[in-house]
């Protein structure tokens, strides 16, 4: 952990550190699926089924791990209900949906600028090809 000029006060974390504790929040948050569940819980809190539809192509062992993870990490509040048959919903916390409201943006990003990496992708094919 980086330690910066702080007065006294907490040291800051680097996740440029190799030992830094916020490289696991930022491997939890940034995984295929962590980003896939928090931008989905941006928008209303789901029931585990839901949420494995609303997050296509997620296993159902997957999305357990993920949801738990970011349970432990206090992102998500999983709420089960004592009713037959059982009900489970899940929603963001409200620091879950500060990193949700972080991941959503870059998710956005993505799909807004893929077709310019697309075309660098070919740009840089071609050229390695004629090499």
């Amino acid at each position: 952990m980086a330690v910066s000029d702080t007065g006294g006060k907490r040291p800051a974390m680097s996740v440029k550190a190799p030992m830094c504790p916020s490289r696991g929040v930022l491997e939890h948050v940034t995984s295929r699926w962590g980003v896939l569940v928090l931008a989905a819980l941006v928008e209303r809190s789901y029931r585990f089924s839901e949420l494995r539809r609303e997050v296509g192509g997620v296993s159902e062992k997957m999305l357990a791990q993920t949801l738990q993870t970011l349970e432990r990490d206090g992102f998500l509040l999983r709420d089960a209900k004592p009713v037959i048959p059982p009900r489970v919903d899940y929603s963001l916390t409200e620091l879950g949906r500060e990193a949700a409201e972080q991941v959503w943006a870059l998710a956005r990003w993505t799909e807004r600028r893929t077709p310019d990496v697309q075309a660098a992708r070919s740009a840089y094919d071609e050229a390695r090809n004629r090499s």
